[in-house]
C-alpha cells in the first residue's frame, strides 16, 4: 500500500465504476506523451495529441460540442477516415482512460499490425468474448438475451456492457452511442453516469484493457467532497486514514480504575537459613 500522503484522495471508492472522474486528464495523456506524441491545444482549452506518423490521434475536449470528453482514433491512411474510434464521456473515471491509453502505447510501440489489428473476421463474436472474460471473472453476469445484443452486468446492476452484433453504420459508431461496444456505469439518471464506446474495428486487446480496469475489484481513491452526491450515496466509501481512537474522558478513566484488579498486599514470608539453631534443653523425665 502506498503511503497515505501519496494517495490523491481521502476515501477509497468501491466498486470503482462508481468513483467518477478525477477531473484531470494528465494521467491518461502521459503514456502517449512518453512516446514522443505531439501535444497542441486551442484557445478554448481543448488538447490534441497525435503520434509522430499521425496515425493515432487523441482529443481531450472539455469545450467540445457534446459530453464526449475523450476521443481516440487510429488511421490506416493519415488522410483517410478513422479505422477505429474509442470515446469516453466527461463522467468516466480517468483510470479507465489511462488503462486504455497505456495499452494503446504498448500497441503503438509494437507497430500497425497490432494497433490496427482488426477483430477475427471469421467469428467476430468469438473473438470479442476475450474482452468479456475479465468481467465474467469478476462476477459480472449475462442478462436476459436480446436479439443482436450481448449484455453483462455486475450484481448491483449499476454498470453494463453491451456488445451489438450484425452490421453497424461506421459513421454512427464514431459519432453516437450506436457503437459495437457500449459500456456505462453509475446511477441511472443524472450527471453521474459515465459511458465509453468502441467501434467495430477496435482491436480486442484494447477493448479488454477497458473491461479489465472497469471490473477490477481494487477501489479507487477520491476526495469525498469532490464526488457527486449520487455517487457518494451509491458507492461504498472507506477512509484512506483510519480515524484515531477517541480521547478518554475523565469518566472513562474513573471507570477503568474501578475495573482494575486490587494490588497484591504485603505479607511476611519465612526465609531459609543455613544457621544451626541450638536445641532447647529437655525437661525432666516422668
Amino acid at each position: 500500500m502506498p503511503d497515505t500522503e501519496e494517495i490523491d484522495g481521502d476515501v477509497y471508492v468501491s466498486p470503482r465504476y462508481l468513483a467518477g472522474s478525477t477531473y484531470t486528464g494528465d494521467p491518461a495523456l502521459k503514456p502517449l506523451l512518453a512516446l514522443g506524441f505531439d501535444l497542441r491545444h486551442d484557445d478554448l482549452g481543448n488538447v490534441f495529441v497525435s503520434a509522430p506518423d499521425h496515425r493515432v490521434r487523441l482529443g481531450y475536449l472539455p469545450e467540445g460540442d457534446d459530453d464526449g470528453l475523450w476521443r481516440i482514433n487510429a488511421y490506416r491512411d493519415r488522410f483517410g477516415p478513422p479505422a477505429w474510434g474509442v470515446s469516453f464521456n466527461d463522467a468516466a473515471p480517468t483510470e479507465f482512460v489511462t488503462a486504455f491509453t497505456t495499452a494503446l502505447a504498448h500497441a503503438y510501440t509494437a507497430g500497425p499490425d497490432i494497433y490496427l489489428a482488426p477483430p477475427d473476421l471469421k467469428d467476430p463474436e468469438l473473438g470479442a468474448f476475450d474482452a468479456v472474460v475479465p468481467l465474467i471473472k469478476n462476477g459480472w453476469q449475462f442478462q436476459h438475451p436480446r436479439w443482436g445484443v450481448m449484455e453483462l452486468q455486475p450484481p448491483d446492476g449499476l454498470a453494463t456492457l453491451e456488445y451489438t452484433t450484425g452490421r453497424l453504420d461506421p459513421e454512427k459508431e464514431l459519432t453516437t452511442l450506436e457503437a459495437r461496444w457500449h459500456l456505462w456505469g453509475g446511477p441511472k439518471s443524472g450527471h453521474a453516469r459515465w459511458y465509453a464506446t468502441a467501434t467495430t474495428q477496435t482491436p480486442t486487446a484494447l477493448v479488454k484493457a477497458i473491461t479489465q480496469s472497469v471490473s477490477d475489484p481494487a477501489p479507487l481513491p477520491r476526495w469525498k467532497d469532490s464526488m457527486l452526491s449520487r455517487l457518494r450515496e451509491s458507492a461504498q466509501l472507506t477512509p484512506v486514514t483510519p480515524p484515531a481512537p477517541p480521547v478518554p474522558t475523565p469518566l472513562d478513566v474513573q471507570r477503568a480504575a474501578a475495573r482494575r484488579p486490587p494490588a497484591l498486599g504485603t505479607r511476611s514470608v519465612p526465609r531459609w537459613s543455613t544457621t544451626t539453631v541450638a536445641a532447647a534443653p529437655a525437661g525432666p523425665r516422668r
